[in-house]
């Protein structure tokens, strides 16, 4: 995967609006794109997005297209998206030759106090259509080194914007920051507005890219691509903001760094996300902070971090 200053080509494609009335404008490139592998951009726009024939499926790193069609992520939409479930598989490390620590001890999640935009500015969802249905997963906002203090960059997992080895680049890819800010009930959140559930709007991606190990390793299950399961999506906003960046409109942004140090120099790491699955119900954010512990699926592969969180998928 190249690094996060590929950034600065992707936001020469961001656009919000055509001749000043609001409209959303599929860009020439895009529409470009889309011609080339035989798709009509106004068919893509109703309903043809939904077609999973594996043959007409995107999936080279270069295919990624990703039109906005306006209002699709509406409450409904949002609130009913699944998270993917995808899980490491750490039950056979014969592969390892003995680096993976031993299984850490439980950290109990704490729920982040509303609001999440004060307290987590950085957090956020991704939500995105697979053939499964509705999907969403965490995202952060990271910081872009060819656009200081402006980033438009989100960092999430590979797993939530291509489905690997046996599939293609998901479609209708968005991002959502301070998803649910005032941390809302899911009960409550049955008649929330769309500004209650997105108070800073629905940013799409772009721009996407993961490594090109997940495209060619990565599963839905196991341990298959896992220390490469990562992307990074530039993102525009889908109703304009006022000339601000995402940095800009969220006021904050994380950095990435490649050169991390080996685990045992780390004293802690955080995690934050929207864990989805029982006891948790995918509306309220939450975070874990421990020291890592190594893991290690195979000699070849980099050795991951890992904590004992008790977030859930």
């Amino acid at each position: 995967m190249g690094d996060a200053e590929a950034g600065g080509d992707a936001s020469a494609s961001a656009t919000t609006a055509d001749g000043g009335n609001g409209e959303i404008r599929i860009p020439d490139h895009i529409k470009d794109k889309l011609k080339e592998h035989g798709i009509d951009v106004d068919e893509w726009k109703n309903g043809a997005w939904k077609n999973w024939d594996k043959d007409d499926w995107l999936r080279e790193a270069q295919d990624y297209v990703n039109p906005i069609i306006e209002d699709l992520w509406d409450p409904d939409r949002m609130r009913d998206a699944e998270e993917p479930g995808k899980e490491v598989d750490d039950s056979d490390l014969s592969g390892d030759q003995g680096v993976t620590d031993p299984e850490p001890a439980p950290v109990p999640a704490k729920a982040v106090p509303p609001s999440y935009h004060e307290n987590a500015a950085t957090a956020g969802k991704v939500f995105f259509d697979a053939p499964e249905g509705t999907m969403v997963c965490s995202a952060t906002v990271v910081q872009d080194p060819a656009h200081p203090g402006k980033s438009n960059m989100v960092w999430t997992a590979g797993h939530c914007v291509h489905a690997g080895k046996k599939g293609g680049w998901y479609r209708n890819i968005a991002f959502v920051p301070s998803y649910n800010d005032a941390g809302r009930s899911t009960a409550e959140l049955e008649n929330a507005t769309e500004e209650e559930i997105a108070p800073f709007g629905v940013w799409w991606g772009d721009w996407a890219q993961t490594s090109d190990q997940w495209i060619e390793q990565g599963g839905a299950t196991g341990g298959d691509g896992a220390p490469y399961d990562f992307a990074v999506i530039h993102v525009t906003p889908e109703k304009g903001s006022n000339g601000k960046s995402l940095e800009e409109t969220v006021g904050s942004a994380l950095p990435v760094d490649f050169k991390a140090p080996a685990v045992p120099q780390v004293d802690s790491i955080t995690a934050t996300g929207y864990p989805a699955a029982p006891p948790y119900d995918g509306q309220k954010l939450f975070r874990c902070e421990d020291k890592p512990g190594r893991l290690s699926l195979t000699a070849t592969d980099p050795t991951m971090y890992r904590i004992g969180c008790t977030m859930t998928g």
